[in-house]
């Protein structure tokens, strides 16, 4: 009697799979994907549309920012518009997204007189996934508060921005106008099909409209299946004392955190806030 062959024939890589959200190891049916591996596939793309396309729910973050309480300055959370109206401009004049409109303009000011300290200002942007955002942004900024005021670094808080339809340039031209010494900006980016919800961070120092990707520093994936909130603050807060120290950021800073593990080292300290 013949050996009947099972219809799904399993990829012998397909152990891997415990260590990566990649797609390896789907094996095959005939000359096929199997049909699970091929509507997972339709899922992840469905996922990874609606990431770029629902709006950001602000009210609801908002409400997350809350939490957070006398460690945001005042006033409240700017909210903030660039100068692409809606979501279908956005996506199609990425331009538009690196500038505020005129009304959002004009909610900035410097403080009258030049801060005793370095001024940081931090920018929450929808950018190309709402869900990173509206997943990620808050846990990953209560983290970075907590350790910035653990490590003893002494900086004047701007007011939090929270902008729509913004790119990552965007930040450039808040920080300029808060009179900042530098800025952080959490954003959505472009989705993956196995990371939805993956924020970035990026860091200038000296922000000032104009500015090319050559002068930012970017964490990315940052997401609990990628990078985590802790490994995230911390690198940024090693790439915020470079950037202090050296009066400058990007390419400029050699980005050590890659090199040496990030953890506990042997007087249980984290070696980027030593």
């Amino acid at each position: 009697m013949t050996e009947k062959k099972p219809l799904v024939i399993e990829n012998r890589w397909r152990d891997l799979r415990q260590f990566t959200d990649a797609r390896i190891g789907l094996g095959r049916a005939g000359i096929s994907l199997p049909t699970s591996e091929l509507l997972a596939f339709q899922l992840a793309h469905a996922r990874a549309r609606d990431a770029v396309h629902l709006p950001l729910d602000t009210a609801r973050l908002l409400d997350g920012l809350n939490s957070l309480g006398a460690r945001l300055p005042s006033p409240g959370p700017l909210r903030l518009q660039s100068r692409a109206a809606d979501r279908q401009v956005y996506l199609q004049r990425p331009d538009l997204g690196r500038s505020l409109d005129a009304g959002s303009a004009a909610q900035l000011s410097a403080p009258d007189t030049a801060p005793a300290k370095p001024r940081l200002a931090i920018v929450i942007a929808d950018g190309l996934s709402s869900c990173a955002v509206q997943n990620n942004a808050v846990p990953m900024l209560t983290r970075f508060l907590d350790d910035l005021e653990a490590s003893g670094a002494d900086w004047d808080l701007a007011p939090l921005s929270i902008v729509e339809q913004g790119r990552v340039a965007i930040g450039d031209e808040i920080g300029e106008r808060l009179g900042a010494s530098a800025v952080v900006v959490l954003i959505g980016e472009r989705p993956g099909l196995s990371s939805p919800d993956s924020l970035g961070v990026y860091l200038t120092w000296a922000p000032c409209g104009g500015l090319n990707d050559a002068r930012r520093n970017c964490i990315s994936n940052v997401r609990p299946a990628g990078l985590s909130f802790e490994n995230a603050s911390q690198r940024l807060l090693y790439l915020l004392r470079e950037a202090q120290r050296l009066g400058t950021s990007g390419v400029d800073i050699k980005d050590r955190t890659e090199e040496v593990a990030i953890g506990k080292t042997g007087n249980n300290q984290n070696f980027l806030t030593n």
